[in-house]
C-alpha cells in the first residue's frame, strides 16, 4: 500500500491541517496518511482527525523507542555534538523528536512519500511513486548545491568516504522523499553504528540532525536513488522552496516558468510564525496567501481578516523593543 507519511504535534496544528487539506485537494480522502508524533504533545491533534479517516496517528511505542535508543546511539558516537548543543542551551539530544520520522520505516505503508508538516502539496505524486519501481529513494529538490546543511564540511574523513561526484549529486534535502518500507534493517542500522564507531561520526553534522543521518545512511549503505531536479528535461524542472520568489499563482496552485510545483516547502519559517498569523497577527511572508488558503479550506469563515498593513516576517526590531531587550525587560 503507498501513503504519506508526516511528522508533528500540537505545536504544528496549523500547518498540518494545510498539508492534510493540500492533500484532500488532490486525492479527496483515498490517499492514507500517518503522522509521527514528534513527542506527546498530541491531544489537539488527535482531534483534528477524528474526522478525516483516512489518517492515522501512529502509535506503536516499540518502533518510536527503537528510532529513539538508535538516534541516541548515533549522537553519543559524535565526537562534538552534545557538547555542541549544550553549549548553546539546547538538550543533550538536539530535536530528538525530529527522528521520528523514521518509524515510517516500520510503519503501515509499502512504498510512501515523507514530507515536513510546513509543506504544501501542489500536485499528484504520481510520478514520484512511479519512480520508486526502479530506485529506493527519490527526491526532488536542490539541496545539492548546498552541502553545509547535510554534512560537516571541514570533515576530512567526507572526502575519504565520497568521490567529489557523489556529494555533488547524492545528498538531498529531508523535508521530502519516497521510499520503502524496511529499507534499514537490522542489520543495515548496525552496520551503521559499526562505521560511525571506526571514526565515521565526525561527517554527520549537528544541527541538521535528521538530515544527515538520513543521507549518511542512504549514502553509505549505496541505496539506488533518483533526484527530479538532476533528471529531469532542461527547463522542466520547478523549485519547491518558499525562498524562491517568482512562482506564479493560478488558484492556489503554483508554477514556475509555466510548470506546476509539486510541492511548496516553508522552509525556514518558524512555526510561531504560523500560529501568530492564524491567531490574527497581520504577519507577511512569502506565499502567505497559498498558506491561508489550504489552512482554511474547510473553514473559510475562520480565516483571519487583515485590514491593516501587514509587517514583514523578516523585519528589523523596532528601536524600543532594541532597548527593552538590552535592558533584560524582554525577551529577545
Amino acid at each position: 500500500m503507498d501513503g504519506i507519511c508526516t511528522l508533528g504535534n500540537d505545536n504544528v496544528l496549523n500547518q498540518i491541517i494545510a498539508l492534510l487539506n493540500s492533500i484532500e485537494a488532490i486525492y479527496g480522502q483515498t490517499m492514507p496518511v500517518c503522522i509521527y508524533p514528534y513527542d506527546d504533545n498530541t491531544e489537539k491533534l488527535a482531534e483534528e482527525i477524528i474526522n478525516r479517516p483516512y489518517v492515522t496517528l501512529y502509535n506503536q511505542l516499540d518502533s518510536i523507542q527503537k528510532w529513539d535508543q538508535f538516534t541516541k546511539d548515533i549522537w553519543d558516537i559524535h565526537p562534538t555534538a552534545q557538547k555542541h548543543w549544550l553549549e548553546i542551551g539546547v538538550d543533550k539530544y538536539y530535536r530528538l523528536g525530529s527522528h521520528r520520522r523514521y518509524c515510517a520505516f516500520d510503519g503501515p505503508f509499502d512504498r510512501f512519500v515523507y514530507m515536513d508538516a510546513d509543506i504544501i502539496l501542489m500536485s499528484p505524486l504520481n510520478n514520484i511513486f512511479a519512480q520508486l519501481n526502479h530506485q529506493d529513494w527519490v527526491v526532488y529538490d536542490f539541496q545539492f548545491k548546498d552541502m553545509s546543511h547535510v554534512y560537516s564540511v571541514s570533515s576530512q574523513k567526507l572526502q575519504e568516504l565520497f568521490t567529489p561526484e557523489r556529494l555533488k549529486t547524492e545528498i538531498f534535502c529531508a523535508g521530502l522523499y519516497a521510499t520503502k518500507k524496511d529499507i534499514f534493517t537490522a542489520e543495515n542500522r548496525q552496520m551503521i553504528l559499526d562505521w560511525l564507531r571506526q571514526g565515521e561520526a565526525e561527517v554527520l553534522f549537528d544541527m541538521a540532525a535528521d538530515q544527515t543521518i538520513l543521507n549518511y545512511m542512504v549514502m553509505r549503505l549505496g541505496i539506488s536513488q533518483y533526484n527530479f531536479a538532476l533528471s529531469l528535461p532542461p527547463g522542466t524542472a520547478t523549485g519547491n522552496s518558499v525562498t524562491s520568489l517568482h512562482f506564479e499563482n493560478r488558484d492556489n496552485i503554483l508554477y514556475d516558468k509555466g510548470n506546476r510545483l509539486t510541492y511548496l516547502h516553508y522552509i525556514g519559517l518558524s512555526s510561531k510564525l504560523f500560529n501568530q498569523v492564524c491567531a490574527g497577527e497581520n504577519i507577511e511572508f512569502p506565499y502567505r496567501d497559498i498558506f491561508l488558503h489550504y489552512r482554511y479550506l474547510h473553514e473559510p469563515e475562520k480565516r483571519p481578516k487583515f485590514t491593516t498593513k501587514g509587517k514583514a516576517y523578516n523585519a528589523p526590531p523596532s528601536l524600543t523593543t532594541k532597548i527593552l531587550r538590552k535592558l533584560g525587560l524582554t525577551k529577545k
